[in-house]
């Protein structure tokens, strides 16, 4: 395997765009992405275009538009980590040889199905049950407060910090600060998560290019390493699970670390999967950040915001940026990208030389989980 490096990156801001189509949503960061890597539409050699409800031939439908053919164009489903996916496949093709520019493309339209919780599987006994994904974090919610010296004012004060990051960032679709008390006080949704300590629904689009060493040299723009590029999906488990260890994550984490010759110690921004307030809790210790036991800390200290050790989720995560699912581990990459090239604006992590991008995907009983993707970039 040769180097692999993002050169651009661009999306479009998050929000709801309900006359819109998926490729009216992916056009603009497509050719944006190129435009400010001074790469011409035919130089792309392969395309891998993410999305969970598209339809068929979502990829080719958006290249189209803009006058791509001809090409290998795969289209991606892997859940909440089809974003991220894609920018695995197209490290793939670059670091393996095979291609020298591969484009990702993550686009997700969730106005579609007019809100609530998204549609799962319902061969899956656990959807037949009744199963939706606020339960299931409110149900690791719960058990955190049970097992960890934590409150409910822990759970909201991530919220607090994922809207103030938010605030900076022009692509959020949450961009008001809020305080404690407000997130206890938003409408209840499962106990004990409120409203502020969900994420949004929305839509989103974003684009990463992904090229060889040997290529970039050609381009007068700034590049980041793709140092690690890892995907596991969750292992069989048909007894009861500890909500608090997910093993996929842990595993992933351990192997891109191992793949990028890190540690934890070492990261100076992270883009972990916040879907909710207390994931992110959940994560960091999956991650390496703490020791299992000691998450509420990083929040209570502020080590994981802007003047701390490691700064979580500076584009506001999940929780305020928004999650379309298919655009999420997409637009992960492309604020690392902007992070360790300096060029986050308001939002800019001083210093940073390495991130990581987390994201998982998927709730499937029997499985731990049915993705999760981890990236290590670092600055060229």
């Amino acid at each position: 395997m040769t180097g692999a490096f993002v050169v651009s990156a661009a999306m479009a801001p998050m929000g709801r765009y309900p006359g819109a189509s998926y490729a009216g949503l992916a056009v603009r960061p497509v050719l944006d992405c190129l435009a400010r890597a001074g790469v011409a539409r035919h130089e792309v050699e392969a395309v891998y275009c993410a999305h969970s409800y598209g339809g068929m031939l979502t990829g080719q439908r958006i290249l189209k538009e803009i006058g791509i053919g001809d090409i290998p164009v795969t289209n991606v489903d892997n859940a909440c980590s089809g974003g991220a996916t894609a920018v695995h496949e197209a490290w793939r093709a670059v670091a393996s040889g095979h291609h020298d520019v591969a484009l990702a493309i993550g686009v997700e339209k969730l106005t579609q199905f007019g809100g609530g919780t998204l549609p799962l599987v319902t061969d899956d006994p656990e959807v037949r049950l009744g199963m939706v994904m606020p339960a299931l974090y409110a149900m690791r919610a719960r058990r955190y407060l049970h097992e960890r010296d934590a409150s409910v004012v822990d759970l909201a004060a991530v919220s607090v910090k994922a809207r103030r990051h938010g605030a900076r960032n022009p692509y959020a679709q949450l961009r008001s600060e809020v305080t404690v008390d407000e997130v206890l006080a938003s409408r209840p949704i499962a106990d004990p998560l409120t409203l502020f300590m969900c994420c949004p629904t929305g839509d989103g689009a974003a684009a990463v290019l992904v090229v060889s060493d040997r290529y970039r040299r050609r381009l007068d723009v700034p590049a980041v390493r793709i140092a690690a590029s890892v995907l596991h999906s969750g292992s069989i488990d048909l007894g009861p699970r500890d909500m608090l260890r997910p093993e996929i994550t842990r595993h992933t984490a351990h192997d891109a670390y191992e793949a990028a010759a890190l540690s934890p110690d070492e990261l100076d921004v992270v883009e972990l999967h916040d879907a909710f307030s207390i994931a992110e809790l959940v994560y960091y210790e999956a991650l390496g950040l703490c020791d299992d036991g000691d998450s509420a800390s990083l929040i209570r200290e502020g080590t994981t915001t802007f003047g701390g050790d490691v700064v979580v989720n500076p584009s506001g995560g999940l929780l305020a940026k928004g999650h379309p699912v298919g655009a999420s581990g997409t637009a992960q990459i492309a604020e690392l990208y902007w992070q360790l090239t300096g060029q986050a604006g308001d939002r800019q992590v001083a210093g940073a030389r390495v991130g990581l991008a987390h994201v998982t995907g998927g709730g499937i009983a029997g499985l731990d989980h049915g993705a999760c993707t981890i990236h290590v970039l670092t600055a060229a």
